[in-house]
């Protein structure tokens, strides 16, 4: 295999393995758990949540893509890990206001 391909095929199971590991117990997995449960129509939620995924994930992608154009890749990873600490905070207020 030629290294670039190898460089793409690492970079394809990186991203499946990080989001797919994201995903479990998340609280996306859970609605649609919860959404198999109550319709009866386990396909059909299957299909939805999948293109829901998929277009989260697309805009992500543009989205970073962007960025990497734009801003220099210490400041976007940065800006990534600001972000995912705010909004960790974030949650854990909302979680123990409601306790």
């Amino acid at each position: 295999m030629i290294s670039s391909e190898k460089s793409r095929l690492a970079v394809l199971m990186g991203a499946f393995i990080t989001v797919f590991l994201a995903e479990l117990g998340d609280k996306t997995q859970l609605a649609t758990l919860m959404l198999a449960a109550q319709s009866r129509h386990p396909w059909q939620v299957f299909l939805g949540a999948g293109a829901a995924l998929m277009t989260s994930s697309l805009l992500g992608v543009l989205l970073g893509q962007w960025l990497g154009r734009v801003l220099p890749p210490k400041l976007v990873k940065q800006g990534a890990g600001t972000l995912m600490i705010v909004l960790g905070l974030v949650f854990c207020v909302r979680f123990y206001s409601v306790l």
